[in-house]
């Protein structure tokens, strides 16, 4: 089977597990691995890495992403989304649209965020959300993260729909949460769809139902060039490369580097400093690529 990338579109009600196990299913091979777990209310897009691409999924990790959001004001429930058991209900018939702008200016920027009580989040050796299941409570640690973009753009009654963009580790539900807080009347999330994860676009996502993963699939080579700058080896530079050695190239100092071939193959992640080459992470030869 081949390797490479596959960009999702997830749909409601099925876990991120469960988009794996189905790809499993239509590329043939066990080796199917996803950055950035959504929670089966949410929709949209889930990377998927096949083969030795799944060795280019830490690198996704961390990146930046956007979400469209919608968020009902007037209800506050244990899981601060539509899945958990409301809590509170308080009319939020007064709440103008003005109050509502002021308290997302609150939450933009960096800022601490204390996460969900029933986010994956490991307390003790145990997720949070297996400790609340069980009753017990759970006190989890604010954690810096960034609000890059928070934009309101609609409100219908006590529905407001929003665009975020944030840094990895953002919970969108403790955002709805936080902003119903902030304006007296509690507040849960009623729809999610994240659209972006780094240089990677719902646009080009695919439906899991029917999936033809080898016409889906993003090559290493495209997929990494994505995601990092690239520098391009000779077939001996290649080899050395694979074989561990150390050798110049003409490129910038600084970050991982996608080194490939003229032909298009990935070799591997590499860094370059004062102009030698040192491997983070080799790719196998012997596998075929997209």
């Amino acid at each position: 089977m081949q390797s490479g990338i596959l960009l999702v579109d997830k749909p409601q009600g099925l876990t991120s597990h469960d988009v794996v196990a189905r790809t499993r299913k239509a590329a043939g091979t066990r080796k199917v691995g996803h950055a950035g777990t959504l929670d089966p209310m949410a929709t949209g897009l889930l990377v998927v890495g096949i083969n030795s691409s799944t060795r280019l999924l830490t690198y996704l990790v961390g990146l930046d992403k956007e979400y469209f959001a919608t968020i009902r004001l007037g209800q506050r429930t244990d899981s601060d989304d539509a899945d958990g058991v409301v809590l509170e209900a308080i009319s939020a018939g007064s709440i103008t649209d003005a109050q509502i702008e002021a308290g997302v200016a609150k939450l933009r920027g960096p800022i601490s965020q204390v996460p969900s009580t029933v986010s994956a989040i490991k307390v003790d050796g145990k997720r949070a959300y297996a400790l609340a299941r069980e009753g017990e409570q759970v006190v989890l640690k604010p954690r810096p993260v960034t609000i890059g973009a928070l934009e309101v753009l609609s409100r219908d009654g006590d529905d407001v729909r929003v665009r975020v963009e944030c840094s990895s580790g953002t919970y969108i539900r403790a955002l709805a949460r936080d902003l119903g807080a902030d304006l007296g009347v509690g507040a849960h999330l009623t729809a999610l769809r994240r659209t972006r994860i780094g240089p990677f676009s719902i646009d080009g996502a695919h439906e899991i139902e029917g999936l033809d993963v080898v016409a889906a699939l993003i090559g290493p080579a495209e997929a990494a060039s994505r995601l990092f700058d690239r520098v391009e080896l000779s077939d001996q530079q290649a080899l050395e490369l694979t074989q561990g050695k150390r050798f110049d190239v003409a490129a910038a100092d600084g970050s991982p580097v996608a080194a490939v071939t003229a032909s298009g193959r990935l070799v591997g992640l590499v860094t370059i400093a004062s102009g030698r080459v040192r491997t983070l992470v080799n790719f196998p030869t012997d596998e075929v690529t997209a």
